[in-house]
């Protein structure tokens, strides 16, 4: 197993530690730099917009999101398969 590949698992594993949000966001402020978790929080909401079908100028306007973002985002939700937005959107409006 490669490096990079351990300290992966080492981060899915410390996540799935995390019982509540004020854990996570304990966590969360603790490993990101804010301009880091600014830049995560970002994504997670121009994804959850575009997933609603919200138009570019709009998420601009909203996140303050360029519109390279917005579409390095839109790619992935369009082509990549993991289905990790998906599956995270779901859960959240309480589906499975």
């Amino acid at each position: 197993m490669r490096k990079s590949d351990e300290n992966l698992a080492l981060l899915y594993k410390a996540v799935l530690t995390l019982k509540n949000e004020k854990e996570c966001a304990a966590f969360f402020e603790d490993l990101c730099t804010p301009q880091e978790l600014s830049a995560i929080t970002q994504r997670l909401h121009v994804a959850s917009m575009l997933t609603d079908g919200n138009v570019y100028n709009s998420i601009v306007d909203a996140t303050g999101a360029s519109t390279a973002t917005i579409s390095r985002v839109n790619k992935t939700l369009t082509y990549q398969t993991a289905g990790g937005y998906k599956m995270v959107f779901d859960r959240m409006k309480g589906k499975k």
